[in-house]
């Protein structure tokens, strides 16, 4: 169910609102939604890229599986801050567990 949330916003914020909402025929309620939902993909997916978040919890935290991430990532040109060191590391502790 949703719940009504009071915000002081900036003239600025507010023209955002506007703007997506002229720009998409649609109501400034739902151009707001989709401006937050677009931040915290935003947010998500740079704390990603700089390291500070894993792949798995990024793509919890984005409500997707890790394959539907990673496709996000590549189209967006998202490179994995993961290096060719760490790859092999982990190459070689799974060599082990099997």
């Amino acid at each position: 169910m949703a719940k009504v949330v009071t915000l002081r916003l900036k003239e600025r914020e507010l023209g955002f609102i506007r703007r997506l909402s002229g720009r998409e025929d649609s109501d400034r309620s739902y151009a707001a939604r989709k401006l937050i939902d677009y931040g915290w993909i935003y947010f998500i997916l740079k704390n990603y890229r700089e390291g500070r978040m894993s792949l798995g919890k990024a793509a919890k935290e984005l409500n997707l599986t890790v394959s539907e991430t990673m496709e996000l990532l590549a189209d967006l040109g998202i490179k994995s801050p993961v290096g060719y060191e760490d790859y092999l590391e982990g190459y070689e502790s799974l060599k082990d567990a099997f």
